[in-house]
């Protein structure tokens, strides 16, 4: 029997606990909400959503081989120290690709359909017909970080008979794309662009990515949303964009400052639609991290290569 102790600082469901308990017998687990240190450190595995862990931590403990982040973001992970460490580190990407496109896909649909103009007329008791409803068909939709995320978008889009552009890292062909450009020429795409999507993740490359010039390029009837990270763009830039009209509205769902502040103007601008990060969230999304984990952890007693999800971590993703 394999005595290895495996430490979740994240309390699921009773339910998933148990399920995991009885798949995997010869294990100890441990879970609880938070890191406890006497536990942790006698720990092989540990289940984290990747804020709760300090380079301190991980010079302290041991026993650690392998960490399952159980979340897509790995902004806070202390990947240095894992790497001196030689420790294992996996994540849920790809997790969040269901909820996240529907999301999108609805706040594309909310716009040209006008169910923000339908809902307040509704609350006015006004009977208008006279409102310039469009159509997705026939719009280009241009996704920046077309991976697992971004791909499911496009998928979707397609049910729209959109034309889809991906931007990604190295060029390379994506399934539902119809055109593919790099992080280095992705411009000469915005003026052709109805929808820019951002799905990229926070990286020193993809920091301050969009600036002035880009918005610049867009068209004026272009919608902005931003499903991935609030570094992408520097507040200001994008606040002057939406008065100057540059852009004619911006979904919003992540922020350079989380939660946004009271006095933020993206509340009070008529062309901006805030969301609290809500795009990833879903009931299924703690089941579909436990798949993903069971998986890596069949994959670990059998000393095998075929993880999901190994993070580069000199990347960081």
């Amino acid at each position: 029997m394999i005595q290895v102790n495996i430490y979740s600082s994240i309390l699921p469901a009773e339910s998933l606990q148990a399920d995991v308990k009885k798949e995997f017998p010869q294990f100890n687990f441990e879970f609880h909400k938070g890191i406890k240190e006497d536990l942790f450190f006698e720990s092989e595995v540990l289940l984290t959503y990747g804020e709760d862990l300090t380079e301190e931590l991980i010079y302290k403990t041991e026993k650690l081989k392998w960490i399952m982040v159980m979340s897509a973001g790995l902004d806070k992970m202390p990947f240095e120290a894992c790497k001196k460490r030689g420790i294992l580190v996996t994540n849920v990407r790809g997790i969040h690709k269901i909820p996240m496109a529907e999301f999108t896909i609805g706040m594309m649909l909310q716009h040209v359909k006008q169910m923000r103009t339908l809902w307040e007329n509704e609350r006015n008791l006004t009977w208008e017909r006279k409102l310039p409803m469009g159509e997705l068909y026939g719009k280009t939709l241009l996704i920046l970080g077309i991976g697992a995320i971004g791909g499911e978008v496009a998928r979707l889009a397609k049910a729209f008979n959109m034309k889809t552009i991906g931007v990604n890292r190295s060029g390379s062909n994506a399934e539902w794309a119809d055109e593919i450009y790099t992080m280095k020429n992705f411009s000469d795409a915005l003026p052709a662009a109805d929808f820019i999507v951002s799905v990229l993740p926070s990286t020193e490359e993809t920091k301050h990515l969009l600036d002035d010039i880009h918005f610049e390029l867009m068209k004026d009837t272009a919608v902005f949303i931003n499903i991935g990270r609030g570094y992408l763009v520097k507040d200001e830039v994008l606040v002057a964009a939406l008065e100057e009209k540059k852009i004619a509205h911006a979904y919003l769902d992540v922020f350079y400052t989380e939660p946004l502040a009271e006095d933020h103007p993206f509340w009070k601008m008529e062309n901006v639609t805030v969301t609290p990060h809500i795009s990833s969230l879903t009931k299924n999304y703690m089941p579909r991290s436990f798949e993903i984990f069971k998986h890596n952890l069949h994959t670990y007693i059998k000393k095998g290569a075929d993880y999901i999800n190994v993070i580069d971590k000199d990347r960081g993703y």
